[in-house]
């Protein structure tokens, strides 16, 4: 299990990837503390944000330290135990971001559609119970895929041409029957990936028929701005999906399909931090506060 051979290549990935996830750890940790820590951020949008940085790092920490030791200790090697677990951890942490970034689309939606009954609706009740369906169901997303590679049965042992436990690769490496197997991970992806792909285009094809009826240009911007971070991470998210996807479709070598599951997998829970900071005052400025509170 691995994506390269090469004794160089390893240690010049591994410090890539070791920035990587020490910067993805640091800023999802730095919104997380922000977003608590200020009374100004204690609103639906920077709570549902704050779960989304903690779904990030459980996300990219499922994969990428176990990918970490493989590199240094050139030992490639995972149990089945730890495949099942890798297997569940990822399925839960990925539905979850796309769940929570489906409950923030509706976010958006009440705010601009609705904004003079939006206190009423996105009540700190409503949003811990979306928070707690959103992990309910992607629980249940990912004892279903743990369920569907533990059916499985392998000869041998098996090379994985991949750095994590993909259950699609297991299929391959599978000697039984996988004809079930196969049609339940297909309909789970239709269900836990259709429906919060189909809630977010709703909730923005609202969302722009709204703005467009907004006679002023300054209006018509302000509304914009204040969902234009949560539609890049979408775009970032379910793009780089669609392109593991396609990837693993298209290209012929497994292990470059691997590679691309990188983009997936580590670039953007790291770019989310600097997406929704960048672009937003208040988190600016909550992190100012917190950084002068520490100094």
């Amino acid at each position: 299990m691995g994506l390269s051979e090469d004794p160089e290549l390893q240690h010049l990935l591994f410090g890539l990837f070791l920035s990587m996830y020490m910067i993805t750890v640091t800023g999802n940790l730095l919104i997380i503390l922000a977003v608590s820590s200020d009374p100004h951020l204690h609103t639906p949008m920077y709570f549902f944000l704050s779960n989304l940085s903690l779904a990030d790092l459980g996300f990219i920490s499922t994969t990428v330290p176990k990918m970490l030791v493989n590199l240094q200790t050139q030992n490639k090697s995972i149990t089945y135990v730890g495949c099942l677990t890798q297997v569940a951890s990822f399925y839960l942490f990925g539905c979850l971001d796309s769940l929570l970034l489906t409950a923030m689309a509706y976010d958006r939606f009440v705010a601009i559609c609705r904004p003079l009954q939006y206190p009423g609706i996105m009540t700190s009740h409503l949003c811990g119970l979306l928070v707690l369906l959103c992990f309910f169901f992607s629980l249940l997303d990912s004892q279903l895929h743990m369920v569907m590679v533990a059916r499985l049965s392998f000869c041998a042992d098996v090379e994985i041409p991949h750095f994590f436990c993909d259950p699609p690769q297991l299929f391959n490496l599978a000697c039984s029957d996988i004809s079930i197997s196969t049609t339940l991970m297909y309909c789970a992806t239709a269900v836990f990936g259709g429906v919060p792909v189909s809630g977010i285009l709703l909730s923005y094809t609202r969302i722009v028929s709204s703005i467009l009826r907004v006679s002023s240009s300054e209006g018509k911007y302000k509304a914009f701005s204040s969902c234009g971070s949560h539609l890049s991470v979408v775009c970032l998210f379910y793009g780089t999906g669609l392109g593991v996807y396609l990837s693993s479709a298209i290209l012929s070598s497994a292990r470059k399909g691997a590679v691309v599951s990188v983009m997936y997998t580590m670039v953007t829970p790291m770019l989310n931090p600097f997406i929704y900071s960048l672009r937003n005052r208040d988190i600016k400025r909550a992190f100012t506060r917190l950084l002068s509170r520490t100094a």
